[in-house]
């Protein structure tokens, strides 16, 4: 595919998403009706379309309209690219600018806007962030780092670089986390790497990997809202944890035990009878569900489908998950609560509101992480009776 072809595709693919199909299904149906896409195109296409996502409202702006033409054209404007080559006509590239879209407006005025924001949370973002709320939201614009875990019990963090560096994936040490690598160079080729695929690495932001490293070693240990199991995974790191991994929907953790085979550890999965069950435990990491703010720049579409109603539903989750994890946790035993959250409604306050629930418990350790060229908004907060 020619650029101007793939930049078809991709206001397609807007067009789509704004009839109220999901990102990501707008994307798996134009490739079913694309076969002849090969592996760069689609990725071409899915970096255009998630471009517009994270920065729709300045794409908007510049481009005069909220159609996938117009968001198209407003972010290729923001970006400095030569439309005129791009907007051609033939073959299969959109066709060529009239003299409206040609022109290039002012900056735009209003700080939500220009911060990329539905207007309603900008309070969100001052509350929880204070003087850092511009830059969280600017790098919320931006293409999200590429990091790895490398699994630490098989291979030691030089010898798998030099390992991925063979395989021309070039990396470097992400501050964040000791086993952290920040990807600088063949990100497409990590997953048909045989580092990879024999378990030496795995995908997983940095931020991400310091919550858990921050959690204390050693004893049985409950991922209770375990999800992919990401974090039961760097968990398993400790070979003298024993971990036991559930999900409200186990379905979630279908690709789970064969990661855990490929990394060379044990995860027992469980469902909610057998978690309950096998209480209590020295650690219960409740990695909640949430609005998923610090992780935005991954998934963008996220800041523009959260609305007050559904914040408050998390929020509700969040604390009935507390809730319900404060009997499975040892009576000497840490209660950890994670988000990869920006907000203090989804962070802070529910720690607070758990406490003002819960005589007898306090902070022992509370982290956050801002949104960084190295890693993810994240929150945590470990938690133990007095």
């Amino acid at each position: 595919m020619t650029p101007g072809a793939r930049l078809s595709a991709a206001i397609e693919v807007l067009d789509a998403i704004a009839g109220g199909l999901a990102a990501e299904q707008a994307l798996t149906r134009w490739a079913r009706q694309s076969r002849f896409a090969g592996s760069k195109d689609r990725a071409a296409v899915r970096d255009h379309v998630f471009d517009v996502l994270r920065q729709k409202r300045t794409a908007a702006h510049y481009g005069g309209g909220d159609t996938g033409r117009a968001l198209m054209i407003g972010v290729l404007h923001g970006q400095g690219a030569d439309l005129e080559a791009l907007f051609t006509g033939e073959g299969h590239a959109p066709t060529p600018l009239s003299d409206a879209e040609r022109a290039f407006p002012q900056a735009p005025e209003d700080r939500a806007t220009r911060l990329n924001l539905p207007d309603w949370l900008l309070p969100l973002f001052d509350a929880a962030l204070g003087e850092k709320a511009d830059a969280a939201a600017m790098a919320l614009q931006e293409r999200g780092p590429i990091c790895l875990r490398v699994n630490t019990a098989r291979i030691a963090v030089p010898a798998a670089q030099e390992l991925l560096a063979e395989e021309g994936v070039q990396t470097r040490a992400n501050p964040l986390a000791d086993a952290a690598l920040t990807v600088i160079e063949g990100q497409r080729r990590i997953r048909n790497s045989s580092a990879f695929a024999d378990g030496y690495v795995e995908l997983q932001d940095a931020a991400s990997q310091a919550v858990v490293a921050a959690l204390p070693l050693g004893g049985r240990v409950l991922d209770y809202c375990a999800g992919g199991g990401g974090k039961a995974l760097a968990l398993a790191m400790d070979p003298t944890r024993e971990i036991t991994a559930h999900d409200i929907d186990p379905r979630r953790m279908s690709d789970l035990s064969p990661r855990a085979a490929r990394a060379g550890v044990e995860i027992s999965l469980a469902d909610t009878e057998k978690a309950e069950a096998g209480a209590p435990y020295d650690l219960v990491l409740c990695d909640a569900p949430c609005s998923g703010s610090g992780a935005w720049r991954r998934a963008a579409e996220g800041k523009w489908t959260l609305t007050p109603d559904r914040l408050a539903e998390l929020t509700a989750i969040q604390d009935q998950i507390l809730d319900t994890a404060v009997a499975l946790t040892q009576p000497n035993g840490v209660l950890a609560y994670a988000t990869c959250s920006l907000f203090r409604e989804e962070n802070e306050a529910r720690v607070e509101a758990f406490l003002a629930r819960h005589p007898g418990w306090k902070i022992a350790r509370m982290d956050r992480y801002d949104v960084t060229a190295e890693g993810d908004g994240f929150f945590s907060a470990q938690l133990t009776r007095e």
